[in-house]
């Protein structure tokens, strides 16, 4: 019998190319196709911006990352390729332009977990293409997107281990210099985050700059720098303020900017965040000729 009188099961056709499946690849909505073909799809509509090329890269890494974790916690063997790890190499290597790296950003904050799930318990080369793929999408989002991730993000350990190579030291130098609003906004939510550990609090203290040119940034540059200022400032106060230090605080003129902050519509979060500080030093500033006489009366009780 003539092989081209064989009928052929559908489900061992690929939807793309409608011939006989080679190497099958089974996406993350349940539709096999052929390596191959799906690649080239995909490039080709990328190629031409189609953000819903991207927008299925994205899905098939987001479903199968998810997977992965929890194999990991079973104890599964991760080493095994999956849909994902062809899909980070294909959306890496499709050299995605600016909007289409921000609409990754934009979308959720998913996208980025499941990159970090890969970083974590991927493949090696996946874990590769996961911060290659990082770096890209940090390069065009704005801050407030990079203050939302998850503080999973940046583990203790990692935070330990930047606070012991001087990290706080060289990012209080670039602050000094830095007159840029983004740049000034990625400083500070860094600051804040190395901040959250005692031995950051400490690294600030010991730089003889350091609160200076936190609370100098209060007001100066934008909303979210002055909110991640005051952030690093509260967790001084609450964790590592001792006499000198509010006294410090209080002669470099903290005290004055937070008032100025509460006066200023600055929104609600950041005033609440003032007023505990100036609550918790209460004590040595509330009597300070250092304080204007016209904030004295509408020192917080």
């Amino acid at each position: 019998m003539d092989n081209n009188d064989v009928e052929v099961p559908p489900f061992f056709l690929c939807p793309i190319s409608l011939e006989i499946l080679r190497d099958p690849v089974t996406v993350s909505t349940g539709i096999t196709y052929d390596r191959e073909s799906i690649e080239t799809w995909l490039s080709i509509q990328a190629l031409h911006g189609s953000r819903r090329a991207i927008e299925f890269l994205a899905s098939v890494i987001n479903t199968t990352s998810q997977d992965q974790s929890s194999a990991s916690e079973d104890g599964s063997l991760l080493d095994i390729k999956s849909p994902s790890d062809d899909a980070l190499c294909i959306l890496y290597d499709l050299q995605l332009s600016v909007p289409g790296l921000k609409s990754l950003v934009a979308k959720d904050s998913e996208f980025t977990e499941s990159l970090t799930l890969v970083m974590k318990r991927g493949p090696y080369e996946s874990r590769a293409y996961a911060v290659l793929l990082l770096k890209l999408m940090f390069e065009v989002a704005e801050p407030m997107q990079i203050i939302t991730l998850k503080q999973e993000f940046l583990p203790r350990q990692s935070k330990i281990k930047a606070i012991e190579s001087g990290a706080v030291s060289v990012l209080i130098e670039l602050l000094l210099d830095c007159s840029d609003r983004r740049t000034s906004e990625l400083i500070l939510m860094l600051l804040e985050m190395l901040c959250q550990c005692a031995e950051g609090r400490s690294e600030l203290l010991t730089h003889g700059a350091g609160i200076a040119v936190v609370s100098k940034k209060i007001l100066r540059v934008s909303q979210v720098a002055s909110e991640k200022a005051v952030r690093i400032l509260l967790s001084v106060s609450k964790f590592s303020a001792t006499g000198s230090v509010a006294q410090e605080m209080l002669q470099l003129g903290v005290a004055a900017k937070l008032f100025l902050v509460l006066q200023m519509d600055c929104g609600r979060k950041i005033k609440e965040k003032a007023t505990e500080i100036l609550k918790l030093h209460a004590r040595v500033w509330k009597h300070s000729p250092c304080i204007p006489s016209n904030f004295l009366s509408s020192y917080p009780s």
